[in-house]
């Protein structure tokens, strides 16, 4: 019996060592959470509409920020979509309930541009949401892009033009501080009512689904996120390896079991 279960804590132990959708504190790209931390105070944006901004003193509700760069050809936009996408189906009104911020986090871009994303990405919501200060869209120079992305564990990395970095949204409570992060680009309504709720209280929640971050790979040639099968693929086999271990293991001790009595 003993074996049967020190057989079993191996196992999960090597499951639970597979490679994790969250790339390591060594390496120059990923998210690293820092639930529980505060942006900075001063960090200094510019909004669509060319106001110069405080970030930190115009967050006075629950904070959705979304880092993309407005000419990412690869999961921004698909992000965008499905940030439109979940406003449309959650309870919680933006611009009363909580607030957006989308930012970009290529310092080269500007204001056109982000006026640009924000008339298109408006044009999804439906609704009697208020788009004009419910949904920001800003630009900022290099210090405060990279410290707000330090600030929120946000790693992203230039090759040539393009950017490779994660996809992913943080939430913030009223004082700016990080409660929780929601990855990939689709977004469960009810996760982000929970994030919305959860952060209204200052409270900050488990991350329960990294999953862009395990199954997608940038394919550098293609300039794009793929579906890496490989890691895919390996994790379902080893988990039905594991399953049929598992299975077979107790099917032998029950017999043993049943011969003894």
């Amino acid at each position: 019996m003993k074996k049967y279960y020190y057989s079993i804590l191996i196992l999960c132990a090597v499951v639970l060592n597979l490679k994790s959708p969250v790339i390591a504190q060594d390496q120059e790209l990923g998210i690293y959470e820092k639930l529980d931390e505060y942006i900075p105070d001063d960090l200094t944006f510019v909004s669509e509409n060319y106001d110069t901004v405080n970030l930190l003193s115009i967050i006075d509700k629950p904070t959705v920020l979304v880092p993309v760069y407005y000419n990412c050809p690869g999961i921004c936009t698909p992000l965008l979509e499905g940030v439109a996408d979940v406003i449309n189906k959650t309870d919680p009104v933006l611009g009363i309930d909580y607030q957006i911020f989308t930012f970009s986090f290529n310092y080269e871009e500007n204001t056109e541009l982000a006026i640009e994303k924000k008339e298109t990405f408006s044009n999804l919501v439906k609704g009697s949401h208020d788009l004009d200060n419910g949904w920001k869209y800003f630009t900022a120079d290099s210090l405060n892009v990279y410290r707000l992305l330090n600030s929120i564990g946000y790693k992203v990395k230039k090759e040539g033009k393009e950017y490779i970095h994660p996809g992913a949204i943080v939430v913030l409570s009223p004082e700016g501080k990080i409660t929780r992060y929601l990855y990939g680009t689709y977004i469960m309504p009810f996760d982000l009512k929970m994030a919305i709720v959860e952060a209204s209280e200052g409270k900050s929640g488990p991350t329960i689904n990294k999953f862009l971050k395990y199954c997608f790979s940038y394919d550098p040639d293609g300039k794009k996120y793929v579906l890496n099968i490989t890691k895919v693929s390996g994790s379902i086999i080893i988990f039905f390896a594991v399953l049929l271990f598992l299975t077979l293991m107790f099917k032998k001790n029950k017999r043993k079991q049943t011969n003894e009595l």
